[in-house]
């Protein structure tokens, strides 16, 4: 049986487990953390069992280990589960994981697939920057106040800001890590919302509403991010949407991504 291992975090990652969890296949995902770790399994604790070897959490033909990993972890983790086929299915916007992962699989010699996202066609009325720093310049110049989604592990660049306490209101993951970094730069009490999305239109609206956000800077990150979402509550609130571009990428369709494992999967 081949070994399929899925560096999840996103929707995509999600998805493409439920897809494949059915084939002859070992899967192991490996996620960032606990929390994203509990998000992807829907079996009731007793249906699931530890598995035996390295501590993954299993269910079916399902593997899931949380924890960040350096590039020579997942080249050891590779190499002990005897993995077949790599899949990277992170976050358009994790970068330097996706940088280790190839590496990972081009030192191991394991064949290697980045899951992309569906593309998002640009709308008129919006502002476009290259970076969360291109962005920050950009609010540096404008007036009220600011909804910031575009995660925690960035909110230190919006510290930047003139008066960015009082300006800017931070919508994160409710995880400990994600809490303490925003609390840690100021960001807590009403201008911390710690919750997990992707959020509907109406939640939008509501966020934007209570804190009276001028302006909303959020990740093109697709209908899987709940970009129309925002775009849409943006709009009906007559609040700016300043949006950072994803970064271009090469890589497979969701469809494409299934072809591959399954035939993997017959050889």
């Amino acid at each position: 049986m081949k070994h399929i291992l899925i560096f999840a975090g996103t929707t995509e990652g999600k998805e493409l487990m439920e897809k494949i969890k059915h084939f002859p296949v070992e899967v192991f995902v490996s996620v960032a953390t606990e929390y994203g770790k509990e998000c992807l399994l829907k079996e009731p604790e007793e249906a699931r069992a530890p598995y035996a070897k390295h501590g993954e959490v299993q269910a079916g033909n399902l593997n899931i280990i949380a924890g960040r990993m350096k590039e020579v972890e997942m080249k050891n983790y590779i190499r002990r589960q005897e993995i077949d086929l790599v899949v990277d299915a992170t976050h358009p916007f994790a970068r330097e994981v996706t940088k280790n992962i190839k590496e990972a699989c081009r030192e191991t010699g394991v064949p290697y697939i980045r899951l992309l996202r569906k593309p998002v066609q640009k709308e008129e009325g919006l502002i476009y920057v290259s970076s969360i720093e291109e962005g920050v310049g950009f609010l540096e110049k404008t007036e009220g106040n600011i909804l910031i989604t575009t995660g925690s592990k960035e909110l230190a660049a919006y510290a930047e800001l003139t008066d960015y306490r009082n300006r800017c209101y931070a919508r994160v993951l409710s995880t400990k890590e994600s809490v303490e970094e925003s609390v840690r730069l100021g960001l807590e009490g009403d201008h911390l919302i710690a919750m997990q999305g992707p959020y509907s239109e109406e939640m939008n609206i509501a966020t934007i509403h209570h804190v009276k956000a001028s302006w909303l800077i959020t990740k093109e990150s697709g209908s899987a991010g709940g970009f129309e979402d925002k775009a849409r509550a943006a709009a009906k609130t007559g609040t700016v949407l300043v949006v950072v571009e994803r970064p271009k990428e090469e890589g497979c369709t969701f469809e494409e991504t299934v072809e591959r494992i399954h035939a993997c999967s017959l050889q």
